[in-house]
């Protein structure tokens, strides 16, 4: 099982109803194997859905919960910049739980310089706003990625407030993702 497989079978696993993302060639090989897995082809299907901005995604995935159902994200950290209003305001203030998948960007490896001022700090500025942060890199197999996605799901709706896994795609399957 490869680490992308993994994570979208622990999406599943947590009895997520829904998924949406934000289309980027980090998190490709997790959203294809959600949609092969619900059935889909060309970017969607019953239940994955692309978007087109982070918090667009939080917004729709999170309204996910007033269905009594768990909603999901899969994004890259760069991309909390977009998201942080949404998630504190909406999400986390209306306690409505939230399984966040995002890639984490800066860490070894990383080719994009620009990438390390947004990335890096990232962990500690999602706990600093009162979110569970868990995180996941190549020292863990993908028996344990698909493990703890799961968990932070049930954590999620146990809760009632997001949860945000970062996984660490760098030196794992041999590729990004």
């Amino acid at each position: 099982m490869t680490y992308a497989q993994a994570v979208a079978d622990g999406i599943w696993a947590a009895g997520t109803a829904r998924v949406g993302y934000i289309p980027s060639v980090t998190v490709a090989p997790i959203v294809t194997s959600l949609i092969a897995s619900d059935g889909g082809a060309d970017g969607s299907s019953p239940r994955v859905t692309p978007l087109s901005r982070e918090e667009e995604a939080i917004g729709v995935m999170g309204a996910v919960a007033f269905t009594g159902r768990l909603g999901a994200v899969v994004m890259q950290d760069n991309g909390f910049g977009n998201a942080l209003t949404a998630l504190t305001t909406f999400t986390l203030s209306y306690h409505l739980p939230l399984l966040v998948f995002a890639n984490t960007r800066g860490s070894l490896g990383e080719y994009n310089s620009m990438i390390h001022s947004i990335s890096q700090p990232m962990p500690a500025v999602l706990r600093a706003v009162g979110l569970p942060v868990v995180e996941l890199d190549r020292r863990s197999g993908p028996e344990d990625w698909h493990d703890t996605v799961r968990e932070a799901g049930v954590h999620a709706v146990m809760t009632y407030r997001p949860v945000v896994v970062l996984g660490s795609f760098w030196n794992t399957d041999g590729k990004v993702a």
